[in-house]
Parts: structure tokens; C-alpha cells; sequence
């Protein structure tokens, strides 16, 4: 078993590995995740298989962070994902969140968000970061802003790269 990161009243937070390459194809095909992040591209079980290693693996092996697995804390149930990514477009890591869809609502990604954050600063002294959001998703916007993102900032969508999609750029200061 993978050891925690990070654990809260509820969850758990740990590295993903190709073990959970199941329920990654599941999260990365849900609509919302679609919509809201991005099409990965991972179609199949060796797709996520290889989402993993390309993806969360080498960014614990370049980074020293990246995407979490969180699960349910009493049961081990994996609900969704959430961690730092670093981009080679930005200056600063950014956090990624997603849960599928019977797990949202309930306050989880908050709760995983904030944990994450605070591991980042205090085990991994990261004390600036961002958060990439879409302009029509409003209820992440919202949880950004719960969490201290984008404090005095304008969010107006610009895109991250020449010939991209808008999307609103928050940042946090630890």
C-alpha cells in the first residue's frame, strides 16, 4: 500500500500508481472533467496506465509533487484527484483538483484542496501558487476563492499560450 501524504478528518491523500489506472479512466472520461479540464486522451486501461507514468509519476520524479489519488478515509474508496502540478508555462505550481461525480458537493475538494496547500507550503516550502480555471466553471471559481485564490486580482480570461482557449489565472500567496 502507498503511504499517505497527506490525510484530513475524511480523506487521504497519496501518490497515484499504475494500480489506479482503473478508476483514472473512469475520472478522466467523466463529463465534467471534459468540459472543465481537458480531454487526456486516455481511452483504455493502457492509456491510463500510461496517463500515470507520464503523467503523476514523473512529476514525483521531477517535482517532488504532483497529483494526489484521494480516497475516503474509513473505507479507502478512491474518489478523485488533487495536487500540485508545475507546468512549463507557468513560474509557479498550480493546483488540479477533480472528484467524479457522487463525491462533489459534499465539501471533499475543499478539504483536499486545503490539505494539499498546505502541505506544499509546509513540507515543500512552496509559498506561491496557482490555479488555472475555466471561465464557465463557476463553482471551482467560487472554492478558489474560499481558498485565497485570486485576492485583489482581476479575473479576466487571456490564454496560457498563443492560440489557446481563455481561461482565469489565480494566484495564492502563503
Amino acid at each position: 500500500m502507498t503511504q499517505p501524504i497527506v490525510e484530513t478528518d475524511r480523506l487521504t491523500l497519496r501518490r497515484i500508481h499504475t494500480g489506479d489506472a482503473a478508476f483514472l479512466l473512469v475520472l478522466l472520461n467523466d463529463p465534467a472533467f471534459l468540459q472543465f479540464v481537458g480531454d487526456k486522451g486516455v481511452r483504455t486501461l493502457a492509456d491510463a496506465e500510461t496517463y500515470v507514468r507520464t503523467g503523476p509519476i514523473e512529476s514525483y520524479a521531477r517535482f517532488g509533487f504532483g497529483l494526489l489519488l484521494v480516497t475516503l478515509r474509513d473505507d479507502g474508496a478512491p474518489i478523485g484527484i488533487c495536487g500540485l502540478l508545475q507546468r512549463d508555462m507557468l513560474d509557479a505550481p498550480d493546483l488540479g483538483f477533480a472528484l467524479l461525480p457522487e463525491f462533489r458537493r459534499n465539501g471533499y475538494a475543499a478539504e483536499a484542496a486545503a490539505a494539499v496547500l498546505e502541505w506544499g507550503g509546509a513540507q515543500r516550502g512552496i509559498h506561491r501558487i496557482l490555479a488555472i480555471v475555466q471561465p464557465e466553471n463557476a463553482r471551482s471559481i467560487e472554492l478558489l476563492h474560499r481558498l485565497g485564490f485570486g485576492a485583489g486580482q482581476p479575473a479576466a480570461p487571456a490564454p496560457l499560450v498563443p492560440g489557446a482557449a481563455p481561461v482565469i489565472l489565480l494566484a495564492r500567496q502563503r
